[in-house]
């Protein structure tokens, strides 16, 4: 019995002696670190699109493509500075122009010169505002768009010229300065398909300072003051907030002397008083846990045609009213002085990566309204998306005056 005692041992000591090194691989496994994957340096899509649209003025429905390369480059060769780039090439037919047209939208090299302190300096996209329709702070919006492929305000904002300018910005604890130059460049625009077009993102030499302070948390207003050359100072305000967990309350102001916009796209601007204007997005951003949003906001400006001057206009020389329209779709500005701007959009709606987003700009001074809506689907790194527009309203409405009653078109994209 003693022997086989001894041998009993000898066995078990072999065993815990073999599974040591299993043992060993498994604690290993369980330390070693976890992988992570860098993110690239770039994005590339494509994206095609067919579609129809109905002709106002002819009642005939026409045919029109397009097919979008959007590339996008972002780079830290130190860590202290970044490389930024962005650039879409639209090829669509029919055209009013160029069948091709190249947006550069953002070419720029940024410097952290401290924890606290950061240089830019190129071609930046900058757009400001809370708003989600309209935003009177976005300075630099004016002759940016050079192929609207969408009229979804986000498109906008994303797809235009950037301003060639320096920015300084500096950080403090709950806060922070903002200081931008941005030069002249050109005299004209070039709308050739493939100009750079420093002509219309650097017309005129332009400044802008923007501050913001927390007062409490999710309270952070921002102050702004811009200037053009040749015109007078404008004062802006930002200002958002909480009403519940749901509920967000924002208002966008921005105000200063100027002439009213009749005057300013008929040339008129030497026969009239500058007097004081002001312009304002309110609303509020209600999101459910269904990750359903809806947002309401009112528009105001008191540059803009009102009840009676719209009516004059329209009444009168139909050379001015179309110089004013011409004017106003530049600038990206509603010819009248109040509307209201309606937007519901639904993620994972119905099935999971399904986006569903309806859209509605109300004229409140001639009733003419605009209607969006779009169905999106995300499948791994392609996207389908489906979208809808109306124009409806009185003829030479804010609305009812617009090339296209009616449009559709469907659209696939590609990331790369």
């Amino acid at each position: 019995m003693r022997h086989t005692g001894l041998f009993m041992l000898a066995v078990c000591c072999c065993i815990a002696h073999a599974d040591e090194p299993d043992l060993d691989a498994l604690a290993l496994a369980d330390k070693a670190p976890e992988q992570t994957i860098a993110a690239r340096d770039w994005r590339l899509f494509t994206e095609l699109a067919t579609g129809q649209s109905m002709d106002r003025a002819w009642q005939r429905h026409s045919a029109n493509r397009r097919i979008s390369l959007d590339m996008q480059f972002d780079h830290s060769p130190a860590s202290d500075w970044r490389l930024y780039a962005a650039d879409r090439l639209d090829v669509m037919t029919p055209a009013e122009g160029d069948h091709a047209i190249n947006t550069l939208k953002e070419a720029w090299l940024g410097w952290k010169v401290s924890p606290a302190w950061m240089l830019d300096a190129g071609r930046i996209n900058l757009h400001q505002g809370v708003a989600t329709g309209f935003n009177p702070n976005d300075f630099f919006r004016a002759h940016a768009v050079r192929a609207p492929v969408s009229i979804d305000p986000a498109s906008l904002r994303e797809n235009r010229l950037g301003s060639v300018m320096l920015r300084s910005q500096y950080l403090w604890e709950g806060g922070s300065l903002t200081g931008v130059y941005s030069p002249k460049l050109a005299n004209h625009a070039d709308t050739g398909g493939w100009q750079a077009d420093w002509g219309a993102s650097n017309g005129s030499d332009r400044w802008l300072l923007t501050a913001s302070q927390q007062w409490s948390p999710g309270l952070a207003p921002q102050w702004l003051i811009y200037h053009e050359a040749g015109q007078p100072v404008q004062f802006g305000a930002n200002l958002s907030g909480l009403l519940n967990d749901a509920t967000v309350l924002f208002v966008e102001w921005t105000g200063g002397r100027s002439h009213n916009w009749l005057a300013q796209a008929t040339g008129q601007a030497g026969d009239t008083p500058e007097r004081w204007h002001n312009q304002v997005s309110a609303g509020a951003t209600w999101t459910s846990a269904s990750k359903l949003s809806l947002t309401l906001e009112y528009h105001a400006s008191s540059a803009a045609l009102d009840t009676v001057g719209w009516g004059q206009l329209q009444r009168g020389p139909l050379p001015a009213y179309l110089q004013y329209r011409h004017w106003l779709a530049d600038q990206q500005l509603s010819p009248t002085s109040r509307s209201v701007f309606v937007r519901a959009n639904w993620q994972d709606a119905l099935i999971n990566h399904l986006d569903l987003t309806a859209m509605l700009d109300r004229d409140c001074v001639d009733a003419s309204k605009r209607t969006w809506l779009e169905a999106r689907y995300h499948a791994g790194s392609s996207e389908w998306a489906w979208q809808w527009q109306h124009h409806g309203g009185a003829p030479l409405s804010t609305w009812g005056a617009m090339p296209i009653s009616t449009g559709w078109q469907l659209i696939w994209r590609r990331y790369m």
